[in-house]
């Protein structure tokens, strides 16, 4: 199997779970207190940072996988 199929195979099963989650799910008598969207935007920033902090670091990989990558396709002109 393709990593392709694999993909499509993993969003379906995705789709279908989340779907049976929103017909079958039961309310919930929960309360959300205020400190908690709070740390939801806590959780965005870092994950942003921490993304920031790879690309950041990985840069010069990067930069030397994209050069590779146009050689060979000037080479194969």
């Amino acid at each position: 199997m393709s990593v392709r199929c694999l993909i499509i195979h993993l969003r379906v099963s995705v789709l279908v779970a989340l779907c049976l989650l929103v017909v079958f799910g039961r309310p919930a008598q929960a309360y959300i207190d205020a400190g908690t969207g709070s740390y939801v935007l806590q959780v965005v920033i870092a994950s942003i940072l921490a993304g920031a902090f790879v690309v950041k670091s990985m840069w010069g990989n990067i930069v030397k996988a994209v050069r590779r990558l146009g050689k060979r396709g000037q080479d194969d002109n």
